[in-house]
């Protein structure tokens, strides 16, 4: 059940809790408000770091004023949560990788059929059944085996045979090469070339017993923040580089830029029409369970 409406206080006009993920793409996101670098109009904020896969499951619970999530966790809080029309990750051609050990290469088929064959045969490191990433490939492959890992332990559940192929997210997109991996699958990239429009993997959402006059604030504050990132890049990376796992300062920027773009600023027509598309495939190959209205805070 979702937690009380909050009780605004009298000392000052209200404390969020916002939940977001210690990732550079969010902390860039969020550096405004964490630093206090834009008017936050006597609002206050805790912020709440933590992996997307426990922001889904709080947000199940209705925890979090504010919170990162999954898109596919969208359609199974969509009755408490609206989504903000700022702060969405969206792979535009790119997106999670399916890898697996270099030294299986000879192993691997060629086409992409026989390899999603291969791949529904194997067990799959996954970083959590309600991440986007999952969802998608679901509907890439269907059926198939899988074992959840925490995000940053896939790479070693392929290493030591505890699966045969990961799902990987977040940074390791950039690093599993030098890794000792090689790429099965880009679910971004096929993702575009089947529908022509990006692959809409996170967004931040916004308790709907909020007051409006109060989220419209909130989702003001967001979308300022997020402008201020984007408008005092180095700074806002330089902020960024205490999450950046295995990265150095050009390899974050690379991320960063892949996540935070012009959907980030506003999903706009075709990442409205993105998640739509994403949903009603996932609902259409039974793996969301009723329709699900999308609602954007106003």
């Amino acid at each position: 059940m979702v937690a009380d409406s909050i009780a605004l206080m009298s000392s000052d006009r209200g404390v969020f809790t916002l939940g977001h993920s210690p990732d550079p793409d969010d902390a860039f996101m969020f550096y405004a408000i964490a630093r206090n670098k834009i008017d936050l109009r006597g609002y206050r904020f805790e912020h709440r770091l933590e992996d997307i896969q426990t922001l889904n499951e709080r947000a199940l619970r209705g925890e979090l004023h504010i919170s990162a999530i999954s898109i596919h966790a969208y359609a199974h809080v969509s009755k408490h949560y609206a989504l903000l029309p700022c702060g969405a990750s969206m792979g535009d051609g790119y997106g999670p990788l399916v890898i697996t050990e270099t030294a299986r290469k000879s192993n691997i088929p060629a086409s992409d059929v026989d390899r999603r064959n291969w791949l529904r045969e194997r067990v799959i490191a996954i970083p959590g059944r309600m991440t986007s990433a999952y969802l998608a490939l679901k509907i890439y492959l269907g059926d198939f085996r899988d074992v959840v890992v925490p995000f940053d332990q896939i790479f070693e559940a392929v290493r030591n045979g505890s699966a045969d192929a990961g799902l990987i997210i977040h940074e390791g997109q950039l690093t599993y090469a030098r890794s000792g991996f090689q790429k099965l699958t880009d679910l971004g990239e096929w993702w575009k070339r089947e529908t022509n429009l990006p692959l809409p993997l996170g967004g931040n959402v916004l308790r709907k017993d909020i007051p409006h006059p109060v989220q419209h604030d909130l989702y003001q504050i967001i979308r300022e923040s997020i402008e201020f990132g984007l408008a005092h890049w180095d700074e806002a990376v330089r902020h960024s580089m205490s999450y950046a796992r295995d990265m150095d300062t050009d390899l974050a920027g690379k991320f960063i830029g892949m996540y935070v773009n012009e959907f980030t600023r506003d999903y706009g027509e075709t990442g409205r029409a993105a998640i739509r598309r994403f949903l009603h495939a996932a609902r259409h190959a039974g793996y969301i369970d009723t329709p699900v209205e999308v609602e954007f805070v106003q």
